[in-house]
């Protein structure tokens, strides 16, 4: 009974989720995402999108990752993407996971810190895909929004571009494609300059 417990206590902790308020507003809503609706919407995107992926990928490993890779924001919280890379933040998100992890059992607690690391360093296949479908979502939310958040942070088309080019084209060139249309239109009807 102590392992369901501990299972319990994971479960329970991982609610904190949440309560992690993102940057962009979900479409047609005016209030901010959350990490974990942010979490469900990449996994069902990558599974929906697998066929895309530049390289073949084992969608049941990229699903864990998108599952489990914001719940370093549990204490870390959530950051701009095109100012988050730090390496004091990401300790912080790794010690977090490493905390959460202890209350499952060794086995999973080691494939799902692996994942984590592997979606983190974004070298394989799997990561490549996961990384590149991470980053939807937020520019979806945005084309839809007007710009709202890019404006609120001073987002430029160039930062845009530049750090969304490389991670969707490196797990999905057409996906990236897609995307890229999306975003000059964005550019033409004002919402990203």
């Amino acid at each position: 009974m102590q392992a369901i417990g501990n299972i319990l206590t994971f479960i329970t902790e991982i609610e904190k989720l949440k309560d992690i308020q993102r940057k962009s507003r979900p479409i047609g809503l005016k209030r901010y995402e959350n990490s974990a609706e942010h979490s469900w919407h990449v996994a069902l995107s990558a599974l929906v999108l697998k066929d895309y992926a530049n390289e073949p990928v084992n969608i049941e490993r990229v699903i864990k990752m998108m599952l489990i890779h914001d719940l370093g924001e549990i204490e870390a919280g959530d950051t701009i993407i095109y100012s988050s890379e730090t390496a004091e933040l990401k300790s912080k998100e790794k010690t977090c996971i490493a905390k959460l992890f202890t209350n499952i059992q060794p086995d999973l607690k080691d494939e799902l810190l692996v994942l984590w690391e592997e979606f983190e360093t974004g070298k394989s296949a799997d990561a490549k895909f996961a990384k590149a479908i991470d980053r939807l979502p937020p520019l979806l939310h945005n084309i839809h929004d007007e710009g709202h958040g890019w404006k609120k942070h001073g987002i430029t088309k160039e930062q845009v571009f530049a750090l969304n080019s490389a991670r969707i084209g490196a797990g999905s060139e057409k996906l990236w494609s897609a995307v890229e249309q999306k975003l000059n239109k964005a550019v033409e009807d004002g919402f990203l300059s």
